[in-house]
């Protein structure tokens, strides 16, 4: 089917559900990998982008201009679908964003603005620059429940993927438009009561931290009315959102090399949907070394490179006992035989800010990591150590 055929459809590409041997092996249930680095534009966000700019088009007309803030992978996604629909693009990126994805936008034909130390600053810049221009529209980057329906199409996908219902979903969380979609495929599915694992890295965790404040650090399990009068913390500035009535942290600096997962607050409409979500969310937070470490034992084991905020999802799959400490004590209690009928499923949510190179710092970040035997993480408001393996 040729690309304008193609147009009246949707864009993104129906991934792959795989079955991983090697994560199987080592977590000792079924576990499968949505590959959604298969996309065209190597992530997930291609899906709900390329929703999105299609209804611009059909909007707006051909002399529509998308125009988006990104640390990367978004604006990728936005200039691969501009180009498919034949309509102009422009990306603004923070000041610290890699020559290398700068010249993958400009492949595909983006122009490109550079401005802010943080994605919040290079937003503020875009909002002024789309009310000069009559044909621009702002393309969200997270912040969309056109995007979440888009997203959600992976699990839709799942469903007719997998033999039954999977036990649990792993999914890496930034802004919050990945796991927005998939709270919402699985609502559509009827998975609503399927868990749910967010997982950050520690010093870019802003929806944890969304999580904890409107839970009382995750012990109510009804969502607790925030207080107009709620205290900023060192870490983070409190915004009360009245739409949602929640509390919405807004991090002061972002400390991870993660920088996909680099939103400083999450989308205030996914939390209040993660809150009232009947199965729950389970969330959890890695140092950038465990994430580094499990890059380097996905790309041995299954010949893919993956970034950082890519291989913090597949952490517990290389991490028996953390992945123990996530589910609970009763999945931690399963026998070996009954634990083989369990299935999880991994998001690979893809991203292009990984290199060979990168990969080869990352080896030697980790080795120098080594003097301690253990990680030391979070798993829904409690600080603990899982070891090393």
């Amino acid at each position: 089917m040729g690309i304008k055929a193609a147009q009246s459809e949707n864009l993104w590409t129906e991934t792959p559900l795989v079955y991983s041997s090697h994560i199987s092996d080592i977590i000792g249930c079924s576990a499968y990998l949505k590959l959604e680095n298969l996309q065209p534009s190597q992530s997930f966000k291609y899906r709900g982008i390329s929703k999105f700019a299609q209804q611009c088009k059909d909007q707006h007309g051909p002399l529509v201009h998308l125009m988006i803030a990104s640390g990367g992978n978004a604006g990728l996604a936005a200039a691969v679908v501009a180009r498919v629909l034949g309509v102009k693009c422009t990306v603004f990126l923070p000041i610290n964003v890699s020559i290398d994805t700068q010249q993958a936008l400009r492949k595909h034909g983006a122009e490109i603005v550079t401005i802010g130390e943080f994605y919040s600053q290079t937003l503020a810049a875009l909002r002024e620059a789309v009310k000069k221009d009559v044909n621009a529209v702002l393309v969200p980057a997270y912040d969309s429940p056109v995007l979440w329906d888009g997203h959600s199409s992976m699990v839709t996908e799942m469903q007719r993927q997998l033999p039954r219902q999977p036990d649990a979903i792993f999914c890496s969380v930034g802004g919050g438009g990945l796991i927005g979609g998939i709270m919402q495929g699985c609502k559509t599915v009827g998975w609503d009561e399927v868990p749910v694992v967010a997982l950050e890295t520690t010093g870019s965790n802003c929806f944890y931290n969304a999580i904890a404040i409107n839970t009382r650090n995750f012990t109510s399990k009804v969502p607790v009315v925030p207080s107009a009068e709620m205290e900023d913390s060192s870490l983070y500035a409190i915004e009360i959102v009245e739409e949602h009535n929640i509390a919405i942290p807004h991090m002061k600096a972002l400390k991870s090399r993660a920088a996909s997962l680099g939103a400083s607050s999450p989308a205030p409409g996914v939390v209040r949907i993660a809150l009232d979500r009947a199965g729950g969310i389970k969330c959890a937070c890695v140092p950038d070394e465990m994430a580094m470490h499990t890059a380097r034992l996905f790309g041995d084991d299954h010949k893919m490179l993956a970034e950082l905020a890519c291989a913090t999802t597949l952490t517990p799959g290389y991490n028996r006992e953390f992945l123990e400490r996530i589910l609970g004590s009763r999945f931690s209690a399963l026998s070996p035989e009954e634990r083989k009928e369990k299935c999880l499923v991994f998001v690979v949510c893809g991203g292009v800010k990984i290199s060979f190179e990168e990969m080869r710092e990352f080896e030697e970040i980790v080795a120098a990591a080594r003097v301690q035997s253990y990680w030391r993480v979070q798993i829904s408001g409690e600080e603990t150590q899982v070891p090393k393996q």
